[in-house]
């Protein structure tokens, strides 16, 4: 008669085989993806699902910024992609308020973006436990705004300077952010 405490959740005797030879790991039963899911799964998956996450909080930031941009602190110029692809309104502005708007957009996108990212990156990346909890988040945040301040200067100032369009001055932006934080988080802020 089976004991109680040799049955899994999905009812099966913990003592049988596994299903898949050796290894334990069975697409079928979902395992994998826990693995995957899991803090141990790797370098590469850790990368994985470190942009997947990137790329979700990345349509988290752009979609905060162009609700602003295209309504409470409008910054997008006639030219500019976004206008001519989707039909966001636009507004005649001088660059150097337009470039001023970006950064505010940008900065609340921002911070709604990063506490998604936190989150996301501490439940399925990272491993959590390097500092206490609000250390952490101050220095995720921290590095994050560093990321930010460093890649918003750089698109304020091609957008000033050179005229660049402010969907493109976002996408440079999200490139040189994605990349400062990756090595913040991982080798300072986490454990790895």
């Amino acid at each position: 008669m089976d004991r109680q405490e040799d049955i899994d959740a999905s009812g099966r005797d913990k003592r049988d085989p596994p299903a898949t030879g050796t290894t334990g790991v069975s697409p079928v039963d979902g395992s994998w993806l826990r693995r995957f899911l899991s803090h141990d799964s790797g370098p590469f998956a850790q990368f994985v699902k470190y942009g997947a996450i990137g790329v979700a909080a990345t349509i988290v930031q752009m979609a905060v910024f162009y609700l602003l941009a295209s309504t409470f602190c409008r910054c997008l110029g006639p030219d500019d992609w976004a206008v001519k692809w989707f039909g966001l309104p636009a507004v005649e502005l001088s660059r150097f308020v337009r470039g001023l708007r970006f950064a505010v957009d940008t900065a609340l996108g921002f911070t709604v973006a990063n506490l998604f990212c936190w989150l996301m990156n501490r439940a399925f990346v990272f491993r959590p436990g390097k500092f206490v909890w609000y250390k952490e988040f101050g220095m995720f945040f921290g590095a994050a705004a560093g990321a930010m301040v460093l890649a918003t200067g750089l698109a304020w100032v091609l957008i000033n300077w050179v005229g660049l369009q402010t969907t493109a001055a976002v996408i440079i932006e999200v490139v040189v952010s994605f990349l400062v934080n990756f090595v913040a988080r991982k080798f300072f802020i986490f454990k790895g």
